[in-house]
């Protein structure tokens, strides 16, 4: 791409989640081993009034385990003032994690993170490869620019950042069918890597980039041939059925994980 655009966290807003995720932390007796950025900042094509989507995965102490009755999993804070912010429970994050959600795989793969538990992070990152599931990724990412294609894409006048809700999530898709693994966040990487022979579609792709990163989340506009054309020709097509063998990660593997986290939470 002619740019390489990005949203580096500017200090004050990094500054303004550490201090939420703490709030969090006293609020609900936890430790928060992970939290990152999950939407359009993580991808790189941010609008000006984009909220800050706050992701953590967050342990409690050994005591919260032991209850017969199942306890809730989700921390949720309302939005407010551009701050998105939610998490998972551990355990509810390496189940996720065992039946390979692409929405776990991408909070791992985040370029923009607020903070992370080092022994956490080694651990899980050298189980979750094992976990991954091409095939579900696969299918997760053309779902998604399906619904958002029909949802939103069909007028003359469109509104503009959903053909990124779109394109983004096809490319994923191809890159996973091309057999490269699992997907990178960054989406002028994957416009790099699998659209290098489309010039011409290149090109519209950075005026919408240009334009839909001066503008409000809202803004409408015309419908972009290029873009468009090239979004109907790939969701035509089905994919490859993939393997339909389950991923071979050890499950024993992620309850050590969750019982060193849990035995060594200290919360506050």
């Amino acid at each position: 791409m002619k740019a390489r655009f990005s949203h580096p966290l500017d200090e004050s807003v990094r500054q303004r989640v550490l201090h939420e995720l703490q709030a969090i932390e006293a609020r609900h007796e936890v430790r928060v081993l992970f939290a990152c950025e999950s939407g359009s900042r993580a991808w790189g094509f941010a609008s000006p009034d984009s909220d800050y989507d706050v992701r953590f995965v967050y342990v409690h102490a050994p005591q919260w385990y032991l209850r017969v009755e199942a306890q809730r999993d989700v921390i949720e804070v309302p939005i407010s003032d551009e701050l998105d912010i939610s998490g998972w429970e551990l355990r509810k994050a390496l189940q996720l994690l065992n039946r390979s959600n692409p929405t776990l795989f991408e909070w791992l793969a985040s370029p923009l993170v607020y903070r992370a538990d080092a022994g956490w992070m080694a651990q899980v990152n050298a189980l979750a490869p094992a976990f991954y599931s091409a095939r579900k990724g696969s299918w997760h990412y053309r779902s998604m620019a399906r619904k958002n294609f029909r949802g939103y894409l069909q007028g003359d006048t469109v509104r503009l950042k959903k053909y990124l809700y779109v394109l983004r999530p096809l490319l994923a898709a191809q890159w996973i069918e091309a057999g490269r693994g699992i997907p990178p966040m960054r989406f002028a990487t994957l416009v790099d890597e699998l659209l290098a022979d489309e010039p011409a579609l290149c090109a519209e792709i950075d005026a919408l980039l240009a334009r839909k990163m001066a503008a409000s989340e809202g803004e409408y506009g015309a419908r972009m041939p290029l873009i468009h054309d090239w979004i109907e020709s790939q969701l035509a097509l089905a994919g490859p059925a993939g393997d339909s063998a389950r991923p071979d990660g050890d499950l024993a593997g992620l309850d050590a994980l969750l019982w060193r986290q849990v035995q060594g939470a200290v919360v506050c």
